[in-house]
């Protein structure tokens, strides 16, 4: 076993109901993984009961009694929730019992306890939250999605370093092209804030693109796009609800009679292919990045098949090294700015 993820197994509009059918299809699939299910015990063993599993060597239960609900206030999760599963499974990493941790809860809390915990990497001032999203010619990395909404230049160049190590990494890139999401292409458009990140991104040895807009995130111009949490947060949350907008007429358009019915039944295959290209289970599970341990956040109604791709975040960001990899180029940037 090269990898033990701690599953946060409460989290989640369906917790362990969800979770646990997850990490046993995963563990199915990947033999050198093993993890550690955190939750109420009796809830967890009725779960594996049901899908007819029991505990192993590469399948452990850790009881944990308090759950984090989603509308719990951030500060009242870390102060009087220490025994809750989402807290245990974050204190795994930090013990290194487990080399990352996945939870569908509260994101508020999940930062602010990850935070709280296990401090942030050497050099980094703030964690960002980093996920992948659907191209033209494959995906891109987007971050900071909603930790820090008021961000200086300096923190974006952070968020830079991270998500081309990130990509790096785990997509194995040698040099990721980056782009600073702006309001035109052009230098003398943005904020003061944003032409500033700018000038250090390209005074930096990353592989920096320029500025880019919001369509570019979808055309796929640069492998890593940059932003602030309050950019980030809104181009996230408008395009999934342009998605499920588009979802939505286009089955009101075939069901409109019974011609575009049968237009519907001979397009299904095509359908079918694009709905499983952009589907956003397949790219559930966002990093918490730049803390000194792995955080994966899973969507909050994620079923089991979403569910598993965060899992496979996870792994895959342990077994790549990220952490160590950030750690090392903050440390160049470190050096060379001294």
């Amino acid at each position: 076993m090269d990898v033990i993820v701690a599953i946060d197994c409460m989290g989640g509009d369906h917790g362990a109901h969800v979770t646990v059918p997850a990490v046993l299809q995963y563990l199915a699939k990947d033999p050198q993984s093993a993890f550690i299910l955190v939750g109420r015990k009796p809830e967890i063993e009725a779960e594996l009961a049901r899908l007819r599993a029991v505990p192993s060597a590469r399948l452990r239960i850790q009881h944990a009694g308090e759950v984090v609900e989603m509308d719990d206030p951030p500060a009242t999760a870390l102060r009087g929730k220490k025994d809750s599963s989402m807290r245990v499974a974050i204190d795994l990493v930090k013990k290194e019992e487990a080399q990352a941790c996945v939870s569908a809860g509260n994101t508020g809390a999940l930062m602010a306890m990850s935070r709280f915990v296990l401090k942030t990497l050497p050099g980094i001032d703030r964690p960002a939250i980093a996920t992948t999203l659907p191209t033209l010619n494959g995906h891109t990395c987007v971050l900071d999605l909603g930790a820090n909404v008021d961000c200086t230049a300096e923190h974006l160049l952070q968020f830079a370093i991270m998500g081309s190590e990130l990509v790096g990494s785990v997509d194995g890139k040698a040099q990721p092209t980056v782009g600073l999401l702006n309001i035109g292409e052009e230098d003398i458009k943005g904020s003061d804030v944003v032409k500033r990140a700018a000038e250090l991104l390209r005074a930096s040895d990353l592989n920096f693109y320029g500025n880019v807009e919001g369509d570019d995130i979808y055309k796929g111009t640069t492998d890593v796009v940059v932003c602030d949490g309050f950019v980030g947060n809104v181009a996230l949350k408008a395009s999934e609800g342009l998605a499920q907008m588009l979802g939505t007429s286009l089955r009101e358009e075939f069901g409109r009679n019974l011609l575009t019915k049968l237009i519907g039944v001979i397009a299904y295959p095509v359908i079918k292919h694009f709905k499983n290209r952009v589907d956003h289970r397949r790219y559930n599970g966002a990093t918490l990045i730049g803390l000194r341990g792995i955080v994966i956040k899973s969507h909050g109604s994620a079923d089991v098949f979403a569910f598993g791709f965060a899992i496979q975040r996870a792994v895959e960001e342990a077994r790549t090294g990220v952490l160590r990899h950030i750690e090392e180029r903050m440390s160049h940037v470190q050096q060379t700015a001294a």
